[in-house]
């Protein structure tokens, strides 16, 4: 996503996935691959416990409770916790960028020694601003991949459940979140590679997210906005699965505890 925009590394070129993980094995170490986890895991924290939390909380109450909500209301809930979500956890999300960007190669300096060290830098020299860098175009692109994952999951689900294609088991939210994953890919891809870019820059680089997918699209042309797919799509794909797996089977077992308790009583 953000390839020549590093000085110092101007020699290094990544060819597909596996040639991008080889090459930072090569000249990075191992280690690199995992850039940016600490902050990662807790932007997922903040982030995923919100825009997934309060989803069904924010969709029943835009239909005052009722069942089967339209596709627009659903639309509408996701975008709403996806934005919400963002806003909270934007800090986490412009150290993880900035971690996974910086290279530790001999010679060139890096930017970060810490996670704590990163927000104490980033407010120190950029101010809150800085911490909340890139907030307008995160948001926009997390209220679609949010919408689009949960509302295409649904949709997948209920196609498969109502042509008895599958029953509602593993199988079934598999197939579904996967292909959520693929849908939330080809609709986010742009805005993902602009936010990635733009907070990821230093200050002064552009003027505006918007300026930043201006620059992009006359320098590089409209395919650097897909820059990256692949791993994208893997990561979301993969990361679809073991949410929405992972979710069936909470809610399930939350479900029969709550049943096993109503009749005791």
């Amino acid at each position: 996503m953000i390839q020549g925009e590093v000085k110092g590394v101007e020699g290094i070129r990544y060819r597909g996935v596996f040639g991008t993980i080889t090459t930072m094995i090569r000249t990075e170490g191992p280690r690199s691959l995992y850039n940016g986890l600490v902050a990662g895991l807790q932007r997922q924290v903040c982030f995923a416990s919100i825009r997934i939390g309060l989803y069904d909380n924010v969709r029943d109450f835009y239909t005052g409770g009722k069942d089967n909500p339209s596709i627009l209301v659903r639309i509408l809930a996701g975008c709403t916790t996806g934005a919400m979500a963002v806003s909270f956890a934007q800090p986490t999300d412009v150290v993880k960028v900035r971690f996974q960007a910086q290279v530790t190669l001999s010679g060139v300096a890096r930017r970060y020694s810490g996670t704590m060290q990163a927000y104490k830098h980033i407010f120190q020299n950029e101010g809150i601003r800085g911490l909340w860098k890139g907030t307008l175009p995160n948001i926009t692109r997390n209220a679609l991949v949010n919408c689009t994952e949960l509302v295409t999951y649904d949709l997948i689900k209920e196609a498969i459940l109502k042509h008895k294609l599958m029953t509602d088991t593993l199988p079934c939210h598999f197939v579904s979140a996967f292909g959520a994953g693929f849908v939330t890919t080809v609709i986010a891809s742009p805005v993902d590679v602009v936010k990635t870019r733009y907070m990821n820059s230093p200050p002064g680089q552009y003027k505006s997210a918007s300026n930043c997918a201006w620059t992009m699209m006359t320098k590089e042309g409209p395919t650097a906005f897909y820059k990256g797919f692949v791993p994208s799509f893997l990561r979301l794909g993969s990361w679809n699965v073991v949410m929405f797996v992972s979710f069936e089977q909470i809610k399930r077992a939350m479900m029969i505890t709550k049943k096993s308790i109503e009749d005791r009583k």
